[in-house]
């Protein structure tokens, strides 16, 4: 799953080696916590939360289909 992630990012910005993916297990979430060049912020967020939100959805779909829960946050 974390390689999912840091592939959507990395796909994305205009810096993938500055990409980090952390994975913080929970209780009954994992969290994966992205970090990205601070010029690369805008472009992971998207217009009005669209692209993150879409990572997201993806990232939960995937989780659900192995019997967990996960999310993205974004860390600066």
């Amino acid at each position: 799953m974390k390689d999912l992630v840091t592939y959507i990012a990395k796909s994305i910005v205009d810096h993938p080696d500055q990409v980090e993916v952390n994975e913080v297990e929970g209780e009954r979430t994992v969290v994966y916590e992205l970090r990205v060049a601070p010029e690369d912020m805008g472009k992971v967020i998207g217009k009005k939360g669209r692209v993150i939100h879409s990572v997201r959805a993806v990232v939960q779909a995937a989780a659900a289909k192995e019997g967990k829960r996960a999310t993205v946050e974004i860390l600066e």
